[in-house]
């Protein structure tokens, strides 16, 4: 494509001329005719003129490498019937299950670790790059020391590859040495050390061994079980470890190192010995950058105690970034924003000020600063009117914005918003923060794929709960499984929104459904379809595809027995695959379920004895439920047995087995 448009614009240079000569001919011809030869004369003198001042043809065309890609990619829409772009390598492994999804993605991300350990190992089999456009991820990294001598290349080397240890170990080579290390290579070294907490990077093709945290929707960090080292930091900040013991050894310690340490012990958890270290610089009459402000004001709700004393440490913070001519940046009043959250009720009046101050200095706000300013005005299990208006102010300041990430916060906004959303039941509000989404690539900060699960979760449960059933089925088709793998909660939330429908007769769909996505082993999930399915009397037909249903069930039940997460009988179960088998007229699949009642030492209801007993055309039949039913010690025994004595023909054995049964039912 490139070449065909430089192809092109060397045509219009060559023959720009004649072009010039034919665009005048035609345009002569049609205003004044082929026949005046002076206002030909004229006017080609006057469209020369103009040519020659207002029209400029470029010499050729820059195209983006990416232009034909982009412009293909916009003219295709995302089909819901399809399974996610990242799946369709090859159609056997496309997952048709939540758990599938995760082990498949899991596998993927693994299968990328390997190959990206393969290459970075044996770079040299690896040098030859065909891709189009250049992919700089894609290629070997350098990764082996090549620099032994003990100098200062050396250290730079191992600055620049990230190898902390191998690089606090040739620092105390060079001084060992007497070797002067610049204060700029000092300085970068203590940012590698602040930067890592003073252990060598986990790369994502290793794997993590040290204990770690990740961090949660709310800003603040909770321990769990890893997804993937690169995500995940550690919180450990030894006393006295190399970044302290460098800094300690500097003759003259410089405001960079100073920031470096004060950086590196907010971020791993001892904030305290951050301002202590700050108080520290400022006797020396140092200043701090921007970024060991925003670590500052980010670690000031961990060192004060109420509320005021907190907002009261950021604003002196600010002040003195004043002071000291340090212009704050986004991440700055992120930073404010995202320590307001823990300012107590205070913190409302605030926020709206922070906001106001980004405006004023041309600081448009990102994401995450809406993240946060929502967290700040809505706390879960307490809405209120002031709440849901900043949700609609926020939900308006946004429409329409294309956004870029700027702060790690920003892919926790859209979660949140539609938990407010979900909690507040306002559902145009869910509709305008989900078509937000479809603005630009604002659909990239939507996060991981759990959280996508969490945000579409959300968004599909309040849709259960706010719209009709066919408005319900469509978001349905759309969204599943497409973008979104529901867990059995959102399966019963669509249950739920069938029965509240009457649109009851959908249940054996649903079931396939269940049963594909690996939900089919959730007891209370089976448990509530089969109730839904006992309650009421449909038409025949429902009543037939009900029972075939439950067959299924049932099924489920006898294979599982002995496996693991299997299905286990209970007595709501059995009665309602009874209930449900004898009114589709699956009366000897019912009669089995009766004999397992009495195997499983399970009592069945008296409406379930009468309606056996309508079913039943067989004398002997009708025999043994009224002595299966005085097995049980039902109560209507007797009304049984003189049923069975007025409607069927016996022999006398027979009737003289009711009306012991009778007797003696009559005598309990």
């Amino acid at each position: 494509m490139a070449a065909h448009c430089k192809h092109v614009g060397h045509y219009f240079h060559q023959n720009s001329r004649y072009l010039l000569s034919s665009l005048e001919h035609l345009l002569l011809r049609r205003t004044f005719g082929s026949n005046n030869a002076g206002c030909q004369e004229n006017a080609s003198a006057r469209i020369a003129k103009e040519c020659a001042e207002g029209i400029i043809i470029p010499k050729k065309k820059t195209w983006s490498k990416e232009a034909v890609l982009q412009a293909l990619a916009s003219t295709v829409n995302r089909d819901p019937t399809a399974p996610h772009y990242m799946f369709q390598d090859d159609p056997y492994l496309i997952p048709r299950t939540s758990a599938e999804f995760k082990l498949y993605s899991l596998s993927q991300e693994s299968g990328r670790m390997a190959a990206k350990h393969i290459v970075n190992t044996n770079p040299k089999f690896f040098q030859k790059d065909f891709a189009e456009p250049h992919i700089p991820c894609l290629m070997p990294e350098t990764m082996e020391l090549r620099i032994e001598d003990v100098c200062e290349a050396a250290l730079l080397e191992r600055i620049k590859l990230r190898k902390v240890k191998a690089a606090v170990n040739m620092y105390d080579q060079l001084l060992q040495a007497g070797v002067t290390v610049p204060t700029d290579v000092t300085n970068d070294l203590l940012d590698l050390i602040c930067f890592y907490g003073d252990r060598d990077p986990v790369q994502d093709d290793k794997p993590e061994t040290e204990d770690l945290v990740e961090t949660a929707d709310d800003g603040r960090r909770r321990k769990g079980r890893p997804r993937r080292a690169s995500d995940l930091v550690k919180i450990v900040w030894r006393e006295n470890n190399n970044a302290e013991r460098i800094f300690n050894l500097l003759p003259e310690r410089g405001a960079g190192a100073y920031c470096a340490l004060i950086r590196g012990m907010v971020k791993y958890g001892v904030p305290m010995k951050a301002f202590n270290t700050y108080t520290d610089m400022l006797n020396n009459r140092l200043s701090g950058d921007v970024h060991t402000f925003n670590a500052l004001i980010s670690a000031a709700p961990e060192v004060r105690e109420k509320y005021n004393e907190k907002w009261d440490l950021i604003v002196d913070l600010l002040k003195q970034m004043n002071e000291q001519k340090v212009k704050p940046n986004l991440l700055t009043f992120n930073a404010v924003l995202k320590a307001l959250r823990r300012c107590g009720s205070l913190a409302r009046a605030q926020s709206l000020h922070t906001l106001s101050e980004m405006k004023a200095l041309g600081i448009a706000p990102s994401l995450a600063s809406f993240h946060h300013l929502l967290g700040i005005f809505y706390r879960a299990g307490s809405p209120s009117q002031g709440q849901t208006e900043i949700l609609q102010e926020v939900i308006t300041e946004v429409t329409g914005r294309t956004f870029v990430p700027q702060d790690p916060d920003d892919v926790y906004f859209f979660t949140t918003a539609m938990r407010i959303c979900l909690d507040t039941k306002d559902i145009e509000a869910a509709y305008q923060v989900h078509n937000m989404l479809s603005v630009g690539d604002n659909w990239r900060l939507l996060g991981d794929s759990f959280q996508q699960s969490i945000y579409y979760g959300r968004f599909f449960n309040l849709i259960c709960m706010m719209e009709h059933i066919d408005m319900i089925l469509k978001w349905y088709k759309d969204l599943i499984p497409s973008l979104y793998f529901p867990n059995p909660q959102g399966m019963r939330d669509l249950l739920q929104a069938l029965d509240t429908d009457n649109r009851l007769d959908m249940i054996p769909q649903i079931w396939a459904d269940i049963r594909r996505m690996g939900h089919d082993n959730k007891s209370d999930l089976v448990e509530e379809m089969l109730s839904l399915m006992a309650r009421d009397r449909h038409s025949p037909e429902i009543q037939h595809s009900f029972a075939v249903c439950a067959l299924d069930v049932k099924s489920l039940y006898e294979q599982g027995q002995g496996a693991k997460m299997a299905l286990e009988w209970t007595a709501s179960s059995m009665s309602n695959i009874t209930t449900i088998l004898l009114a589709g007229q699956k009366t000897s699949q019912a009669w089995d379920m009766l004999k397992l009642f009495k195997t499983k030492n399970r009592v069945p209801s008296e409406e379930q004895m009468d309606e056996f007993l309508v079913r039943i055309k067989d004398p002997h039949e009708a025999v043994e439920l009224v002595q299966i039913s005085a097995s049980f010690c039902l109560s209507n025994t007797a009304k049984l047995a003189q049923r069975v004595l007025q409607e069927f023909e016996l022999t006398e054995e027979q009737k003289n087995i009711l009306s012991e049964l009778e007797v003696s039912t009559q005598m309990d």
